[in-house]
């Protein structure tokens, strides 16, 4: 049985021990020894940020506290935080638009569920809301996606919760939605299955890189009126620009909208084992940056990105201790 004996309360492990694809590392010593010696993290099936950077931030944290971190392929936010909320991980990752959705039970996922076991570790990164079309299709508006098959990634992950929406702002009435992992969206594009690849991960998107090298592509771009729409009708998400560089082939600035990603944690979670965490991965910047660009913005100020979800008590410990002003209405009691 995996032991989390110390992290969570009396019933948090799960039946057998064991997860189904969840990842086996080898096994750490704990540095305290009242730790659990395992813990796991829900990261996103390949093809998106996720898939690279937990594992990043996974071994900073094992280093620093000996503990083992598992990880588990999910759909992405969305299932992210039903399995933190009913402790089926210890850790996951979300972006901040569904976790809003979850925190009050909107949004038709949600199913009128309330999720508020979940807190907020530590601020990651934004992930910019942005698609991609073959260059040899013509497309390069998102207003010409009329009546077009597009891919949206996995079906509980960020880009599937917001683009039909995003679309709907702007007046654009999509074909059929398909979804899978980047790599299949991927693939989907190149054999003609799909017009248009809408997704959402921290820039330089990975799958959009991989796109860049078997087609030329061309990325879609919205207009500050449609941006404006789109606004309106999703108030939590925020503007968002990818300069030209960002990818290898992107021939202008790329104006979006996006939202802030955040790591997470069941309120259960051993507090001192969530600050070493905490502190583990604040103080690890370079080598996240080394891991994927996107690790830029995992900075200790940026913790002012979630005006809503309560720190849990360990992260808010770390972040007053080093200077960041964290005010009680957000730290969970």
């Amino acid at each position: 049985m995996i032991d989390r004996r110390g992290f969570l309360g009396t019933g948090a492990v799960l039946a057998g021990g064991t997860l189904l694809g969840t990842s086996r590392p080898a096994r750490a010593q704990p540095r305290n020894p009242s730790w659990p010696r395992n813990l796991t993290m829900g990261t996103a099936v390949p093809g998106g940020v996720y898939a690279v950077f937990g594992p990043a931030w996974g071994q900073l944290v094992q280093e620093a506290t000996g503990i083992t971190i598992d990880y588990r392929a999910t759909q992405g936010p969305n299932q992210n935080i039903i399995l933190v909320d009913r402790r089926d991980v210890e850790f996951g990752m979300t972006t901040m638009g569904p976790a809003l959705q979850a925190w009050n039970g909107q949004g038709q996922w949600t199913q009128g569920n309330r999720y508020r076991n979940i807190r907020a570790l530590f601020p990651m990164y934004d992930t910019p809301l942005y698609g991609i079309a073959l260059r040899r299709s013509g497309l390069a508006r998102y207003d010409q996606l009329g009546g077009r098959n597009v891919g949206l990634g996995p079906r509980g992950a960020t880009a599937a919760t917001y683009f039909p929406s995003m679309m709907e702002a702007i007046g654009v009435q999509l074909g059929a939605q398909r979804y899978g992992s980047g790599v299949d969206m991927v693939g989907q594009l190149n054999d003609g299955l799909i017009q248009a690849f809408l997704h959402a991960a921290g820039a330089p998107n990975p799958s959009f890189v991989e796109a860049e090298t078997s087609n030329e592509i061309n990325y879609l771009a919205f207009t500050p009126e449609q941006i404006a729409a789109i606004r309106a009708k999703v108030p939590e998400l925020t503007p968002s620009h990818l300069p030209m560089g960002t990818h290898r082939t992107q021939t202008a600035d790329i104006n979006t909208v996006g939202l802030y990603n955040f790591a997470i944690v069941h309120k259960d979670a051993n507090e001192g084992v969530v600050y070493e965490v905490v502190k583990a991965v604040m103080t690890g910047n370079e080598r996240l940056r080394r891991a994927h660009s996107a690790g830029r913005d995992t900075l200790p100020q940026n913790w002012n990105k979630n005006s809503f979800l309560p720190f849990h008590p360990g992260a808010a410990r770390w972040f007053r201790e080093n200077g960041h002003a964290v005010p009680d209405s957000l730290i969970a009691r």
